[in-house]
């Protein structure tokens, strides 16, 4: 039917307001499972080192009455480090746009300012879980602390070509050819674990992987809502024969390594907390920095493992 004539519409009111929302929709995933499940500490030096301790083989101590004690040998224990890496971002907006209606107020300070300590959030878990060796730095390089991907060197399940990393030579690992994940390399790697004298609690994956874990069979719980009784289709623990592993997705490790952890064995370790800091104003804006100076520390790598080298 045509339109009546001399009928006003829409696309010839060029006075019109404008229909922005003041609501600003952000979808960008803030989740940081591997920070938030480890420990938090302090570092001294931008070079921040620890002891890694073990105790001596069981043995049948079987001692002779009456006899002379003979004295035990003490070890040394081994000397572990890690360097320090600086992350920041710096918003900096004019003093006219401040002053400026933005829907949401999206382009005030405060709402940058927040966006970008969410933003560092997601750095930091990023840098934390790569593969990634630690490096000195100099006046032109940065420093960069060695990622999850690095410490663990000791139980691995790996593709035939893979090679575990080496965290003592700061070497890490090769990536071998990629493979299916199953249960079977979980248990594995679960058992190596608990041979060594650890006690995993966490089973971290990528998105890929998480949905190829929730099709294991063996040691599978899965829970129920208590306030409508829809059944959660995934599984949040896994109860394998060494005790009960939370299961937990992570969208910013690399997606080819499943990583068995104890957490007790982790922290990030701070040179400088997380702060916001003015920059000199050299015009006519407003910029601020925040900055936050650390990395990460593993007590003793033997507690952990991976399984490394799957498809994604």
């Amino acid at each position: 039917m045509a339109v009546p004539a001399e009928t006003f519409q829409t696309y010839q009111g060029v006075v019109n307001r404008e229909d922005l929302s003041n609501v600003v929709y952000n979808i960008s995933p803030t989740e940081t499972p591997f920070m938030s499940a480890i420990g938090r500490g302090k570092a001294s030096n931008t070079l921040h080192e620890w002891t890694r301790d073990e105790l001596a083989v069981a043995e049948n101590n079987a001692a002779v009455e009456g006899d002379n004690t003979a004295r035990t040998a003490i070890t040394p224990g081994e000397r572990i480090n890690n360097r320090t890496q600086i992350s920041k971002k710096a918003p900096a907006i004019s003093g006219t746009q401040q002053k400026a209606s933005s829907a949401g107020n999206l382009y005030t300070m405060g709402a940058q300012v927040a966006k970008a300590m969410k933003e560092i959030k997601r750095d930091v878990e990023f840098a934390l879980t790569q593969n990634t060796t630690a490096v000195t730095g100099d006046a032109t390089t940065a420093r960069q602390l060695r990622g999850l991907e690095g410490w663990i060197a000791t139980n691995n399940n790996l593709a035939a070509d893979g090679v575990a990393p080496d965290p003592q030579t700061n070497t890490p690992p090769t990536d071998g050819t990629a493979r299916g994940f199953d249960e079977d390399q979980l248990k594995d790697v679960i058992q190596q674990c608990w041979d060594e004298g650890g006690s995993p609690d966490m089973i971290m994956v990528g998105g890929v992987n998480k949905q190829v874990f929730s099709g294991f069979n063996g040691g599978a719980t899965q829970f129920a809502n208590a306030d409508d009784k829809r059944l959660v289709s995934t599984i949040d623990v896994y109860v394998s024969d060494f005790g009960s592993l939370k299961v937990v997705p992570n969208r910013f490790q690399r997606p080819r390594t499943a990583f068995v952890i104890d957490a007790s064995m982790f922290s990030v370790d701070y040179l400088r907390p997380y702060m916001v800091n003015n920059l000199a104003k050299t015009g006519d804006s407003d910029a601020k920095q925040l900055v936050v100076e650390y990395t990460l520390r593993c007590g003793n790598e033997k507690a952990s493992g991976a399984i490394r080298d799957l498809t994604t």
